[in-house]
């Protein structure tokens, strides 16, 4: 599938001995979004992502909540990097690069990424809190960084400087959404080649 094409679209189902999780996302959407993961404050930061990326989010995840919230948390960034990658089939013509700066009261966040094939997290983010709602703040690092290596991007975050633990969460997801809406945009003028001067991604 070209990246000129609209509607970019997938659905994924995964399902291991830990979680089960659905998910059917439109690239090209308008922000629509129904999330059901069982942990209240990810539902939330989803759907300000969904929000903010125009990516319509469709997620239903059943986990092994009795135990802790790692592994549904950290399988639903798998499973979102995996279906946008899906989505975007080949990468060609997609602008590939994006960034925002994202302000929420007194916290500010600067979020970078690079569709690239190449995969990273670079993480510069602290909460004074262990626990957000009933989710632990720990599990935010796990979240971005199943996500970047299964979309197989470089993605940097750094919070600049801030006091509310939900302030500073809620900019990265918000920041993630911006700089990937940004980076996904399909470049007229690329004519669907690979974004990339080696001639493909990941070399």
């Amino acid at each position: 599938m070209n990246a000129k094409e609209k509607n970019r679209k997938a659905q994924i189902e995964r399902e291991t001995r830990e979680t089960k999780i659905f998910v059917d996302l439109n690239i090209d959407g308008s922000g629509e979004s129904e999330i059901e993961t069982g942990i209240g404050f990810l539902d939330h930061m989803l759907e300000s992502f969904s929000r903010h990326s125009l990516i319509d989010l469709k997620l239903k995840a059943e986990g092994d909540l009795h135990v802790d919230q790692h592994h549904t948390t950290e399988d639903t960034g798998i499973v979102i990097g995996s279906a946008i990658a899906k989505a975007l089939g080949d990468f060609s013509g997609i602008k590939r690069f994006g960034s925002a700066v994202i302000p929420m009261d007194e916290t500010l966040t600067r979020v970078a990424i690079d569709i690239s094939k190449r995969p990273s997290l670079i993480w510069k983010v602290s909460f004074s809190k262990a626990v957000l709602g009933e989710m632990d703040t720990e599990l935010f690092h796990e979240w971005f960084a199943a996500f970047s290596q299964n979309l197989g991007a470089n993605v940097h975050i750094e919070n600049l400087y801030g006091e509310n633990n939900h302030h500073i969460a809620e900019s990265c997801f918000k920041g993630l959404a911006r700089s990937l809406r940004d980076a996904m945009v399909v470049d007229p003028r690329e004519l669907g080649r690979s974004p990339s001067s080696k001639g493909s991604l990941g070399s």
